[in-house]
């Protein structure tokens, strides 16, 4: 099989989605590929928003995303993994990071953010790149709630680049199962959280490991350093990169990104805002990606899922890419993983 980073064409009538939440009309083609809506309403409450942090198009007064709008022994909530008695820790990858700021995003030094997956849907003969996801136990990967619809797809655990094929250390795997949140919102992208079971567990490498799980309840500060991570674009409307991104993003506090000039109501509790510079977004990371922050000890933890930015473009002031908070949802996680 071949991976793209491109869409194949005629996609764009090939998925349609229903919301029953939207009113008068209820249908969305999607054309690119995606799983989910951002969110409908009408002309005078239209929430600025989309999933995935990529642009949209207007048709009336309707937005079209133009795409994604516990176990110890195996989860790694446990710093740095000894209780897991296994030779690599959580979050502590054998290539650290190169992590300084440079405007647009950077070029990842290889293997340096191991859990960082590439979620990829079937086409035909091959598989399409559609959203990030995070490695969190020798089998479970954490990603977002809209990238997930009725397709065929697989995990590619282990990758740098993405259109080639092969890389040294890679494996792909497919899912035995994907539990999504049960009261995943489509229309308010809430819960926008999902869990993929992989079909074999996979064996940790140099290339291969699980993030941490932060403590549950755990709220990052104002300014807290974090990266942001996948093979998203790299500026609003540009390509996918082929080489996997980072990119420092501040946290922004509740209460700033609720100011009714920032996002307002339209972010909860149960989300993580960060960056909203002007200079840096999540176009440098994927929906379903990590938002990954460096604990007092060496290892990385995963904070947040990107779940979705602004429709005037990923960089926009006062506009952060928005992140379900994975310390909301702790208990969750450990209760799916403790069922399947």
């Amino acid at each position: 099989s071949t991976i793209s980073s491109s869409t194949e064409p005629g996609y764009s009538a090939d998925i349609s989605w229903q919301i029953t939440d939207c009113g008068k009309e209820t249908h969305f083609t999607w054309s690119t590929p995606a799983a989910a809506i951002a969110g409908c309403t009408w002309q005078d409450n239209t929430p600025d928003l989309e999933a995935g942090g990529h642009g949209l198009s207007q048709k009336g007064n309707l937005k079209y995303a133009h795409w994604p709008a516990v176990r110890p022994d195996i989860l790694s909530s446990n710093h740095p993994g000894l209780q897991r008695r296994e030779a690599y820790g959580c979050g502590l990858p054998t290539y650290k990071p190169v992590v300084t700021r440079v405007v647009g995003g950077d070029d990842v030094r290889q293997h340096s953010w191991p859990w960082q997956v590439s979620l990829q849907y079937q086409s035909g003969s091959s598989f399409y790149h559609t959203c990030g996801g995070t490695l969190i136990g020798n089998q479970w990967v954490l990603t977002a709630a809209h990238c997930i619809g009725s397709r065929t797809y697989r995990v590619y655990l282990g990758k740098h680049r993405l259109n080639e094929n092969n890389e040294a250390g890679s494996i792909a795997i497919s899912p035995e199962k994907i539990i999504v949140h049960e009261n995943w919102d489509s229309y308010n992208i809430r819960n926008d959280i999902a869990l993929i079971k992989l079909s074999t567990p996979v064996k940790f490498t140099d290339a291969i490991m699980a993030a941490c799980l932060p403590k549950s309840g755990e709220i990052l500060p104002n300014n807290a350093p974090s990266y942001v991570t996948g093979w998203g674009r790299l500026w609003t409307g540009g390509p996918l990169a082929d080489i996997l991104q980072q990119a420092l993003l501040p946290v922004v506090d509740y209460a700033t990104c609720t100011r009714s000039d920032w996002w307002g109501n339209l972010v909860t509790n149960n989300m993580v805002c960060a960056g909203g510079d002007g200079q840096l977004a999540s176009c440098n990371g994927d929906s379903g990606g990590p938002l990954n922050y460096q604990n007092s000890d060496g290892s990385w933890s995963v904070h947040g899922i990107v779940s979705f930015g602004s429709s005037m473009g990923c960089n926009y002031r006062k506009k952060p890419s928005v992140f379900t908070r994975v310390s909301a949802y702790i208990s969750w996680i450990n209760n799916v993983v403790a069922k399947n």
